[in-house]
């Protein structure tokens, strides 16, 4: 903890008052005053020799001393006295993320193979790895888009990242439809972005089937998305082997991560996800802004306080004693 001055410069102020006692000339006041004829005989009778007269005011040791402590005091308030805090470091980070997740009726199959062999629903497995990576975020901007035959912001961006899970755990298999809408929700998710300050903007996008109702080609969205800055990591689940709308289109994947700079992943079971987000980590390292301040505190109440008191207490002597003085006249 530390003191400061917020205006420094107030601090010449403080020889003030004895500049203008040394060097400004003396008030002069006349006044009226009695002639005595006979005054030379006066000062004869009293053996004192005549001069020309002035009446000096003076001042006793204890109003300087009240008087020089008032001033140092104002002089003190006005140069903003401030107490300075210990320092507080606030780390933001620079990067927004935004997951889209498929969720049409090919996510509803049973074929994800868990770490304990058990076979899962791909919807559930892919909740369950991506609820690990959220944790792992730390003061990541994230937002949620799921999409079907249409594309919906299911979580806007956000750093609740413990809000953001519960709307993940919401979402259910066919509540954005039952088709597939890649494009779109590559699009919907650059108009995200519109919204975030940063440079790095990353898109993980998750899907287990072809593109089979979008309004834009996921290729188009692609390239508006590189335009804009954001890089897309693409994942593939499912069965490549499939046919129609239940075959994920690997190659479609890879192209759309590939024309933004982004890295194309297939993941087969819990492992192999629990592997691609690792190597999401690695390949976008986080990246954070550090901002660090000082709290100040303006004590500039304490002369000014301390001023007021004294002079208070200097002119109830004062009066007092101009009091004393005439009830002894």
């Amino acid at each position: 903890m530390s003191f400061v001055m917020g205006l420094p410069w107030a601090l010449a102020l403080l020889p003030l008052p004895w500049l203008v006692w040394r060097f400004a000339p003396h008030h002069r006041e006349r006044v009226r005053a009695i002639r005595v004829p006979f005054f030379r005989l006066i000062t004869e009778a009293a053996e004192i020799e005549p001069s020309a007269g002035a009446a000096i005011l003076t001042r006793s040791k204890a109003q300087m001393a009240a008087a020089i402590f008032v001033w140092v005091c104002l002089v003190l308030a006005l140069a903003r006295p401030e107490r300075l805090g210990e320092p507080i470091v606030i780390e933001t980070a620079a990067r927004d993320i935004v997951i889209a997740l498929d969720i049409s009726g090919s996510m509803d199959d049973r074929d994800f193979i868990a770490e304990d062999g058990s076979r899962m629903q791909r919807l559930e497995a892919v909740k369950q790895v991506l609820g690990e990576f959220i944790d792992a975020r730390d003061s990541d901007r994230m937002a949620l888009i799921v999409f079907g035959t249409r594309a919906f912001v299911q979580a806007p961006f956000t750093e609740d990242l413990q809000s953001l899970k519960g709307f993940l755990d919401q979402t259910v298999v066919g509540m954005a439809g039952p088709n597939t809408a890649i494009g779109d929700a590559i699009g919907l998710a650059v108009r995200t972005f519109e919204a975030s300050e940063v440079d790095q903007r990353l898109l993980i996008l998750l899907s287990d089937g072809a593109d089979t109702s979008s309004r834009m080609t996921p290729i188009n969205a692609a390239e508006i998305a590189a335009q804009n800055g954001v890089t897309i990591q693409s994942i593939g689940v499912g069965d490549p082997e499939a046919s129609g709308e239940d075959r994920v289109d690997l190659d479609a994947l890879q192209d759309i991560a590939q024309r933004t700079g982004g890295a194309f992943f297939y993941a087969g079971d819990e492992a192999a996800l629990i592997e691609v987000y690792a190597e999401i980590d690695a390949l976008n390292p986080r990246v954070v802004e550090t901002t660090s301040f000082r709290p100040k505190e303006n004590l500039t109440y304490i002369p000014a306080g301390a001023a007021l008191l004294v002079l208070l207490l200097a002119i109830t002597v004062l009066h007092l004693r101009r009091r004393q003085r005439g009830v002894e006249a």
